[in-house]
């Protein structure tokens, strides 16, 4: 069998050696090089499934190379190795196309779950996983995002995913993990809003028996248990500002230490994050750290929401109601003309999963498997038209419209809780007891 092959880049014999050995002892082909010109006719003659090279070269850079291979070798990982706390400098690696990164000295631990990383992620070119038959949508923005998909899984970079609430976000993160390296391991999503403050330490690191009142045993946290995969962080602005500098601190230094505990330990997870606001915005009025956004957000991918991409109603709704039928023994609903013309002209505020929810009502309420304009219930939904405004003439009861409206609100922050109802009604700004009175009123269960 062919051994595999990587090509060493760096002007210092020693750190040659040094990568060279340990590469051999797991079982690679190595070729070095001193500079970029010798790496590229290396380059030229040979081919290789992994390059690691260093940031400063006598003839040029690590990213001079790294753009080299993104152009002529796009299927080669390669791995930046820079002096240690030039994280500016990791990052322009990686949003020019780098695998990942190391810093100097090198861990050789880490250096041989990178290397192994790499090599998984090109015994894999070839195999990618079909992402169409979840990430629904022929429209523009829809095709080019399967492809960015793509492109992010065969890359270690944070990636911060922006859109609207119910517009699939973490679909996308998953995906993403899925068609990468790690699809092997763990994919640990955490919604960052629906954990309690005084919790947030102990649920990201973990705990010791007997760190705090009511700690009886050893406790792994998130970091520990995606160790080898990704942590997915949902609705990350979310998170105060103490436990930001903790988060920050754990990504940047590779390494956790639990609650109660004496000794960090080395984590490898890749992070994506996420969240429905303004991640900007929050950072300009403080209430996020720069120096997190700008570790968190290497490569920003945006969701579109379903209003920007209305060609695709049409298809969502079909193979939504396909989903409604199965089990059930009936013909899937058919969406006559008017009803369709009426999605397309709805505004969508909650995106997909709104039009879902939708579809599940009038699935139940319509006749002889036809759903009309009617049986949607639009107006009872109260969407707002395009510039934001409710029209007088689609309330019928002004109680029964704000009834509506407060479980719509209610429900929406407990689907992004995951009907964490303590989390719910924080997000909400309402007491534990005034949430519960609604939630009986509402006939929410």
């Amino acid at each position: 069998m062919t051994r595999q092959r990587a090509l060493i880049v760096d002007d210092e014999p020693d750190i040659r050696e040094l990568l060279e050995i340990t590469l051999g002892r797991m079982k690679l082909d190595t070729r070095s090089a001193r500079n970029v010109k010798e790496a590229r006719e290396w380059l030229g003659k040979e081919s290789f499934d992994l390059c690691l090279t260093d940031m400063r070269l006598p003839d040029g850079t690590g990213l001079e190379l790294v753009q080299h291979i993104q152009q002529r070798h796009p299927q080669v990982p390669v791995a930046m190795i820079t002096a240690y706390g030039s994280l500016d400098t990791a990052i322009n690696a990686l949003k020019a196309g780098a695998f990942d990164f190391l810093t100097k000295p090198v861990d050789l631990g880490r250096l041989r779950e990178l290397v192994a990383t790499a090599l998984r992620l090109g015994s894999s070119a070839g195999e990618e996983r079909p992402v169409d038959s979840r990430l629904l949508g022929d429209s523009p923005p829809m095709k080019a995002l399967r492809k960015q998909i793509l492109k992010l899984a065969r890359s270690q970079a944070p990636v911060y995913i922006s859109g609207e609430s119910g517009s699939g976000k973490e679909l996308v993160a998953r995906l993403i993990h899925e068609q990468g390296p790690r699809c092997e391991q763990p994919f640990v999503p955490v919604n960052c809003g629906a954990i309690p403050t005084e919790l947030m330490e102990s649920e990201f690191f973990g705990h010791k028996k007997g760190s705090f009142t009511g700690a009886i045993e050893d406790k792994q946290g998130l970091f520990q248990a995606a160790h080898g995969g990704t942590l997915f962080l949902d609705e990350v602005a979310d998170l105060p500002l103490p436990m930001q500098v903790k988060l920050l601190r754990a990504i940047q230094e590779k390494a956790v230490r639990a609650v109660g505990g004496q000794q960090e330990t080395v984590v490898d997870v890749r992070i994506l994050c996420a969240t429905h606001k303004d991640l900007a915005g929050e950072v300009s009025a403080e209430r996020f750290r720069q120096d997190l956004y700008y570790r968190l957000n290497v490569i920003e991918l945006h969701v579109p929401a379903l209003r920007e991409r209305r060609e695709d109603i049409a298809l969502l709704a079909e193979i939504m109601l396909k989903r409604l039928a199965e089990g059930t023994g009936l013909s899937p609903a058919k969406l006559d003309d008017d009803a369709l013309e009426k999605l397309k002209s709805y505004r969508f505020p909650g995106n997909v999963r709104e039009l879902e929810n939708m579809l599940e009502r009038a699935y139940t309420l319509c006749e002889d498997d036809r759903i009309s304009a009617g049986d949607l219930r639009l107006t009872d939904a109260c969407g707002p038209s395009e510039n934001g405004e409710t029209s007088l003439a689609q309330i019928d009861n002004l109680e029964d419209h704000l009834e509506d409206i407060e479980r719509k609100l209610i429900m929406q922050a407990l689907e992004e809780t995951r009907w964490n109802r303590t989390a719910a009604a924080q997000r909400l700004g309402l007491s534990f007891r005034s949430m519960r009175y609604r939630l009986k009123k509402l006939g929410i269960d």
